[in-house]
């Protein structure tokens, strides 16, 4: 294994000469979690791999989720019991891997009686079971004065009592980053911006893919003894590139969120709110923005990227609030952020509502051997790789290693000190009068990098601008460890300042300014980058 994770944007040429020379055991076509974790977990296994993306890495649904670790207590009420005891399982192993991107927090759901508590302690108390949750970490009731306290929003004359149970926030994003940074490290090469636009084949089989490079326009084939399709809503472009007459079997799913200030729903909590059309959404609280989400509808457009946001939308996830909350109703003003993704569920012809179809993961072998792996869920991503893993030894002929846990590194960043979690380590951050930061600050850090947060605050710990928690070294920290190219890579799935910022607009002009100093952009270069995200979240907003 290298001792390396590091993806940097200036030796893209490179990677490009090593992708186009080598020979690989596996070729993954998706930068999502699902490429990703699959990515790892072979060349973890001693495979030689390669991985594109058309886009960037996490561009797609694996930076629009809910940005919850869970098992889907749902999934459990539905019967769909070894769905849940894998990824309620799962929890625990990526928390161990990577305890900055998997902060425990209580999931709390508002009950109107005690008939529906004692019902859903006993669904709970099977999904800690199926978790192998540890004792300090199993429900709680609330009520009253203890509702009072670690609640106080909730309107306790319609709610009552509230069941709390824990469940793990993440950052999908950065976990896919996280992810794909161990892949290089244990040998992998991988490339963001390039895309697939046909496969080569010897005989019958496909033997490699066609690439085109969108930063630097070169066309380049990698070859590959086994190829996976691990694109997500856009498996099925590439299944035709393979085979013209495949048939579609995904059903595509929106799902969109909205974030308000904190000051707006200032909950302390994640919580889960019922909805009209008695759906369940969570409003879940990160720093000083509160989001909501997620809606399940079905979307008929094809695979974008960038999926409309309708007012009909906004006003679905906000409606709940005064039902639930003494708080006054919010409106689509209020709101200062959002964004939206698409599922690529397995269609099921019983079922049309796309909240009736399992998240179950389903792998196709094409007419020239090209797997195509979709459906799943973010929790479930390491079973997911286990799995297409088993149908890639299977083409390969050989065996692969089995990964032991004691041998499994931990994700980039989460190699903690014994006996520290999250607070500990931004209070070690805090401390250090080097890094002369504040705790907001600290605390960010520590979310987003982890034990890494050191060597970022290295590389600069001014504020990118007045009164913003996101510091200067984050940007040189980007290009150079995590593959970031552009300003859109940087602002929405490296910093995360276009999702959980006050105001995040406010970045774009700062952002870009330290994004040209680091990538050399002359000033046509840095306006156009700026005006290209400024135009991206102004359609986010189309709905106002």
């Amino acid at each position: 294994m290298t001792e390396s994770a590091t993806i940097s944007t200036f030796t893209r040429a490179s990677t490009i000469d090593r992708l186009a020379t080598e020979s690989f055991d596996l070729v993954v076509i998706g930068g999502g979690i699902t490429g990703a974790g699959l990515a790892r977990d072979a060349a973890l296994r001693g495979l030689s791999v390669a991985l594109v993306d058309a886009a960037d890495f996490a561009a797609g649904t694996s930076s629009r989720s809910s940005k919850l670790i869970h098992g889907g207590l749902r999934y459990l009420e539905r019967g769909e019991i070894n769905l849940v005891r894998k990824t309620a399982s799962e929890r625990k192993e990526i928390h161990r891997l990577a305890p900055h991107l998997t902060e425990p927090r209580w999931m709390v759901m508002p009950l109107a009686g005690r008939t529906m508590l004692y019902s859903l302690r006993l669904a709970v108390t099977t999904y800690e079971r199926l978790g192998g949750v540890a004792p300090r970490d199993t429900q709680q009731t609330w009520s009253g004065s203890t509702l009072a306290e670690n609640e106080p929003l909730i309107d306790r004359k319609a709610f009552p009592f509230a069941l709390a149970y824990r469940e793990y926030l993440t950052d999908d994003a950065r976990l896919v980053l996280a992810n794909m940074r161990s892949a290089v490290a244990a040998g992998a090469a991988v490339l963001n911006h390039a895309r697939v636009v046909g496969f080569t084949r010897q005989g019958s089989v496909a033997d490699g893919i066609e690439v085109r490079c969108a930063l630097s326009e070169r066309e380049f084939v990698v070859r590959g003894r086994v190829i996976v399709n691990a694109a997500g809503p856009w498996v099925e472009a590439l299944q035709k590139l393979e085979n013209p007459e495949a048939q579609p079997f995904l059903h595509l799913s929106k799902g969109i969120h909205v974030a308000l200030p904190a000051s707006k729903l200032p909950i302390r909590n994640l919580l889960v709110l019922n909805t009209v059309d008695k759906r369940r959404i969570f409003a879940l609280r990160r720093d000083e923005v509160v989001y909501l989400g997620t809606t399940d509808t079905t979307y008929e457009h094809g695979a974008d990227m960038w999926p409309e946001i309708t007012l009909e939308d906004v006003e679905y996830l906000l409606e709940p609030i005064p039902r639930h909350f003494t708080a006054s109703a919010c409106s689509p003003d209020d709101v200062i952020t959002t964004w939206a993704g698409l599922r690529p569920l397995i269609a099921d012809p019983n079922k049309k509502n796309p909240s009736e179809l399992s998240r179950r993961d389903e792998l196709l072998v094409g007419p020239l051997r090209v797997i195509s792996v979709a459906g799943g869920k973010l929790t479930g991503y390491r079973a997911m790789a286990r799995r297409v893993l088993g149908s890639v030894a299977e083409q390969l002929g050989r065996d692969l290693p089995e990964l032991a846990l004691v041998d499994e590194p931990h994700l980039p960043g989460g190699d903690f000190p014994e006996g520290f979690e999250l607070p500990e380590l931004a209070a070690s951050l805090l401390a250090d009068p080097a890094h002369a930061i504040d705790a907001p600050t600290a605390d960010r850090l520590a979310r987003l990098y982890g034990t890494e947060a050191r060597a970022v605050l290295a590389l600069g710990n001014m504020p990118i601008h007045a009164g913003s928690r996101a510091v200067a070294g984050e940007v040189r920290w980007a290009v150079e460890q995590e593959g970031a190219a552009t300003l859109e890579d940087v602002y929405y799935r490296r910093m995360r300042l276009a999702l959980f910022e006050l105001e995040p607009a406010a970045a774009i002009e700062p952002l870009a300014s330290f994004m040209a100093e680091v990538m050399g952009w002359d000033g046509p270069t840095r306006a156009a980058q700026a005006q290209q995200v400024q135009a991206r979240m102004a359609s986010d907003f189309a709905f106002r």
